[in-house]
């Protein structure tokens, strides 16, 4: 054991170190450049078609056909994934390690973040095909295999890379996609609702009755769904989603309003920490860049996955025509993600004194675990409310972050294995929620932090030399969609599809 979390100690320091993070944010810039900065320069186009169009049928409305779901569906099944743990202990832990300014480049990773985001979803509906049971099947491992291998002498060096990102989203899955978030949902709950006689009673060699209960419901839960296929996932995720994002965006305005005077300072120190040491962390102008942008690009990264080709594999079941509308949804995906519901939780940690502005120290009694709770219990006190609150909003986040990972590890597998055989990997998933809830080490979660890193890496291969694709796709959506000039689309690398799609897009 000591020898594996050496090395993975190793491994994840390379992935998640200034190397990896200057490649992933790196990526962002490029594709912002090469499409015209179009999170800023097509800000209103972008957000009417999002947002602005939530409830149009069109966007709301559900199809018959089978594996094809609704951008509202596919925008919630991704925000499933993506709004987990990262969002509170994760947003905590970057302001214990690299003090406020920290939040300032998580927001710098979530602005280029968005055109990483937008430029896989272009290249998922681009590179996407129907599998043998008829639904879409699009992701990273397509437009590795078809995209990059398809340029000259890059047909076995694509393909390599498709596999190694399947196989690393498979382990990813059974990690963070399980075993991590329902280690945090059991302890969230467990703490916050406590009931002696089972968390004292032993079981199975010394586990804890009430972890195996709460593993054996989330276990239940989940199969109820999962098995029920990416409709039954996305049917949940429209209904859950959202009111997890409202009610915790509404605690977290409740809490800001209640401090509001320190609203401007807390901002203050944001932006003041993100070029300035604080005396918390010490050292000089190193120190920033080794831990307050590191950590704010880390946990940016880590919340949103924009990068890491994740959410294209959900947002490629869309029933969308268009590779450009799609990728909208993916940069609306990081806004709100990161944008929002993080900015929220570090306004709340700030707000609340329980994060010292002018020293970045954290005050006495808190960890990076408890502080977003015990920052919601400076307002909402009484019965421990606030942290109640919190392990409520952390088992929702957590459990649908499992449902998004369900269908990416599906999906992998699937690329692997054959659409026939996913059957086995939910199974092996439900398992591994169950050994989650039960583990002590933080080994598991350690270890699929590094297998998710890694899925960057084949990913942002593939995003970079297919960039030239990206701009043309989204220069020829411009030239229709905005100066209206009539010229033919551009939707699949099929030829079939591409006529299907082109023929659709008439009819409207």
């Amino acid at each position: 054991m000591e020898i594996i979390t050496n090395v993975n100690d190793s491994i994840n320091s390379f992935v998640w170190g200034m190397f990896g993070l200057v490649l992933l944010i790196g990526t962002g810039v490029l594709m912002t450049v090469l499409t015209g900065c179009f999170q800023v320069t097509r800000i209103a186009h972008w957000w009417k078609h999002t947002i602005g169009s939530l409830f149009t049928k069109k966007v709301m409305g559900h199809t018959k056909d089978k594996g094809t779901i609704s951008p509202f569906q596919a925008l919630c099944t991704a925000l499933a994934a993506t709004i987990g743990t990262g969002n509170i202990a994760g947003v905590a832990a970057a302001i214990c390690i690299g003090g406020a300014g920290a939040v300032f480049w998580m927001w710098i990773a979530a602005f280029f973040g968005m055109m990483t985001n937008y430029s896989e979803n272009v290249l998922g509906i681009y590179y996407r095909r129907r599998n043998k049971d008829g639904e879409w099947s699009g992701g990273a491992m397509y437009y590795l295999a078809d995209g990059l291998g398809g340029k000259k002498g890059m047909k076995i060096p694509g393909k390599v890379l498709a596999v190694l990102f399947s196989v690393f989203t498979l382990l990813a899955s059974f990690g963070i996609g399980s075993m991590g978030q329902v280690n945090k949902i059991v302890a969230n709950v467990a703490s916050a609702f406590p009931i002696t006689e089972l968390a004292s009673t032993e079981v199975l060699g010394g586990l804890s009755l009430y972890n195996v209960i709460l593993g054996a419901v989330v276990m239940i839960l989940a199969a109820m769904i999962t098995l029920g296929g990416l409709k039954r996932i996305a049917n949940a995720a429209e209904k859950i989603v959202p009111v997890m994002v409202v009610l915790f965006v509404l605690g977290s305005i409740t809490v800001i309003a209640v401090n509001y005077e320190s609203i401007l300072p807390s901002f203050a120190a944001i932006f003041k920490g993100a070029f300035q040491p604080i005396a918390a962390i010490g050292g000089g102008v190193g120190v920033v860049i080794s831990k307050v942008m590191t950590q704010g690009f880390k946990r940016g990264v880590f919340s949103n996955e924009a990068g890491l080709g994740s959410s294209v594999m959900v947002h490629s079941n869309s029933n969308v025509r268009e590779p450009v509308a799609q990728g909208m949804w993916g940069i609306f995906e990081v806004f709100a993600d990161t944008m929002v519901v993080c900015t929220m939780t570090a306004l709340v940690v700030l707000t609340s004194g329980a994060y010292d502005l002018a020293t970045g120290q954290i005050l006495e009694g808190y960890t990076d675990a408890t502080l977003v709770g015990g920052a919601f219990n400076t307002v909402f006190s009484w019965g421990n409310i606030g942290s109640r609150f919190i392990a409520i909003a952390m088992f929702l986040f957590a459990f649908t972050t499992i449902l998004g990972w369900s269908h990416y590890g599906a999906k992998a597998w699937e690329y692997l294995f054959g659409a026939k055989t996913t059957f086995i990997f939910k199974l092996i998933h439900l398992v591994t929620i169950l050994l989650g809830a039960v583990m002590t080490s933080s080994l598991a979660w350690d270890i699929s932090d590094t297998f998710n890193g890694m899925m960057m890496f084949p990913n942002l291969i593939g995003v970079v030399a297919l960039s030239p694709l990206v701009m043309k796709i989204t220069k020829n959506y411009i030239a229709r969609n905005i100066h209206k000039k009539d010229v033919a689309p551009i939707l699949s690398y099929d030829e079939a599809i591409q006529t299907e799609a082109a023929e659709e897009l008439n009819a409207q």
